[in-house]
């Protein structure tokens, strides 16, 4: 009898977990295999993604190049100098925190007029839960849990 007990105890907890979980955030490699590099056609690569707040954008590119988050103006201009950030370690990961539109050039002399940009949209309507601090619905749950099994109530002890 305890068996069914612990299985219902096993099977609960799943169903909670699944209920509760926060939506996992993605991370996106710009340019999939071709990465951060001349000849790509960013703008088709983005166009079947939808980026949220919390998913990460990952560039990849040689040493020679850089990553630079710009406003909208440099990215139709493509100019350089005055980036909200700037990288060129060669593995760039940059986590969308903020909804709306954000713009990448390379700031590499030729690039960016050769292509090597990339705006995309992160929607404000979904957002990944990233605090380490349970929800009140989840503690509220989780007490429920809790109070069941050592009530009795899954353990079939009355």
């Amino acid at each position: 009898m305890a068996g069914c007990g612990l299985l219902g105890v096993i099977a609960t907890t799943l169903v909670v977990c699944m209920v509760v979980s926060p939506c996992v955030a993605t991370v996106y490699t710009v340019g999939d295999s071709s990465g951060w590099a001349i000849g790509v056609d960013y703008s088709i690569w983005a166009t079947d993604k939808t980026f949220n707040v919390g998913d990460t954008l990952v560039f990849n590119y040689g040493g020679e190049d850089t990553v630079d988050e710009v406003n909208g103006s440099d990215y139709k201009t493509c100019r350089v100098g005055e980036a909200i950030t700037t990288d060129s370690s060669g593995s760039t990961s940059i986590e969308l925190k903020t909804p709306g539109t954000h713009y990448f050039i390379s700031a590499v002399t030729g690039h960016c007029e050769s292509g090597m940009k990339l705006a995309l949209y992160v929607d404000p309507g979904t957002t990944t839960n990233t605090s380490t601090t349970p929800s009140s619905e989840s503690s509220y749950i989780t007490r429920a849990i809790y109070n069941s099994i050592f009530s009795g109530g899954l353990m079939g002890v009355q």
